[in-house]
């Protein structure tokens, strides 16, 4: 059963948060606002945020970059997964995963259609691994944020989640590289 292990220390993460939007400005970024909000009440720390707009080579430049910046831990995208013919945020990342995170996908679903139903299947949240960083990418809705961050990543980025979390096997991440 999922529980605290209140002996183990919180170790905070550096995240990276980024809204992929045509619109969204600092102003108005709630969805973003709400991310930075929650991982900052974690402990957290916010190590960048961004606004990038819908275009596939910039939402894969700035990732991508964070992925090899060792003072980043996290990528948190919000935006960007629907159906639209400007929504690329999944066909811009997805080639950086050195691993996809298929089970963050299916219990993010699991989560959303408790609250919205059958509207969950409008989204291609997805997560996966690049460069030794977590990367996930959620919907750009401030409801999706908070479902994905209380539901899933809250719990998974604290290290003193049991049986396990993400953040324990952070220094094992890029093993593969260190094979070669």
């Amino acid at each position: 059963m999922a529980r605290l292990d209140e002996t183990r220390p919180f170790i905070p993460l550096a995240i990276a948060v980024m809204t992929v939007s045509d619109t969204r400005t600092a102003a108005d970024d709630r969805s973003g606002d709400t991310l930075v909000e929650r991982l900052e009440t974690a402990g957290h720390r916010l190590a960048a945020r961004a606004i990038v707009p819908d275009d596939k080579g910039a939402i894969r430049a700035q990732v991508e970059a964070w992925t090899k910046d060792a003072g980043i831990d996290v990528v948190i995208t919000t935006g960007g997964t629907g159906f639209t013919g400007r929504d690329v945020t999944p066909e811009a990342l997805e080639p950086l995963f050195e691993k996809k995170m298929d089970g963050f996908s299916e219990v993010f679903h699991r989560l959303s259609y408790d609250k919205i139903g059958t509207s969950t299947i409008q989204s291609r949240a997805t997560g996966g691994v690049a460069n030794a960083t977590y990367i996930f990418v959620l919907p750009g809705s401030p409801g999706a944020c908070r479902d994905a961050w209380d539901g899933i990543l809250a719990s998974q980025l604290d290290y003193r989640h049991m049986p396990c979390n993400f953040v324990e096997i952070m220094p094992r991440l890029d093993e593969h590289l260190k094979r070669k």
